[in-house]
């Protein structure tokens, strides 16, 4: 059986930066030459008839060959091609003349920022979550935004969705320990990761991934409500914990200040009279009433 070999990828079209002529000086050449042509025909047309046939064509190739002049804005390139072949792209900015043959296609080398729209996706816990992105690219070499995909613009854009998408699976919405990354607590390593995964999907078309963060996070409406009652129920005991905490260290700095100073002698029964007096007043919510005892600590 023939053995079938896998197949190679072709090497992607790199940038080749081309100077072209300047186009003040074409124009400057070829206008002179107009205006020497155009008496010459009338010259020659009362004399020599196949001379004046000649400088006609002259005149027809001279004005054909303006069609070379074209302008490079700043921050832009043009990307040259003759007859379907890549030639090289002009960068620098200007008045330019070229092969009037040559097609010559514009594309912006500005910075672009874009947001995405907001998606609709599973976090790690298979909770539904919303999530947009701002994503901020330039294209870095012309040939490959040209030549490598169909549309790069479109293609930036679909493949940062992916790049999203594919994140927000990755990680939980918010995270229950602090060791863990979650897309709420850690904005920083989202933005860097999110970035490096765009950055590996549109390389092939010449763009360079400059920022990218989260614009928009949020559950999704079904299970918001929900979320939202566990979040402030997370923060209840949270704050609880403190209160309990604090109130602790509290009671014992008593216990351990009235034995030191010998303000009074506690028994074991007492002391837990007092630990649970104490700790009813610190984690209460409401304010407590003191009941004044005319007694002895006994009675």
């Amino acid at each position: 059986m023939p053995v079938e070999t896998p197949r190679r990828s072709a090497q992607p079209i790199q940038e080749q930066v081309r100077r072209p002529t300047s186009g003040w000086s074409a124009l400057g050449a070829l206008l002179a030459a107009v205006f020497v042509t155009l008496p010459a025909i009338f010259i020659a047309a009362r004399g020599v008839p196949a001379l004046a046939v000649l400088l006609v064509l002259a005149l027809l190739v001279e004005i054909f060959l303006l069609a070379g002049l074209f302008v490079v804005n700043p921050n832009e390139a043009k990307v040259l091609q003759l007859f379907g072949e890549y030639v090289g792209s002009v960068r620098h900015a200007g008045f330019h003349w070229a092969n009037p043959l040559y097609t010559k296609k514009a594309v912006s080398l500005r910075v672009v920022s874009f947001e995405s729209g907001k998606l609709k996706v599973n976090d790690l816990d298979g909770n539904p979550v919303e999530i947009a992105a701002i994503v901020v690219w330039k294209v870095v070499d012309s040939a490959q935004a040209v030549f490598q995909v169909d549309d790069y613009r479109e293609y930036v854009r679909v493949q940062s969705e992916a790049a999203l998408r594919n994140l927000a699976s990755r990680y939980t919405y918010d995270a229950h320990e602090d060791e863990h990354v979650s897309l709420r607590g850690h904005t920083v390593t989202v933005a860097q990761e999110l970035q490096r995964e765009i950055e590996e999907r549109v390389r092939l078309a010449g763009v360079d991934v400059i920022e990218a963060r989260i614009s928009h996070l949020a559950y999704a409406p079904e299970i918001a409500q929900a979320m939202l009652q566990r979040q402030q129920a997370g923060a209840i005991i949270a704050a609880r914990t403190k209160i309990v905490e604090g109130a602790v260290g509290m009671v014992e700095m008593a216990l351990e200040r009235l034995a030191r100073n010998q303000v009074v002698q506690l028994d074991e029964e007492r002391k837990a009279a007092m630990v649970s007096n104490l700790l009813v007043v610190l984690c209460g919510e409401r304010s407590v009433t003191p009941v004044v005892n005319a007694g002895t600590i006994y009675q």
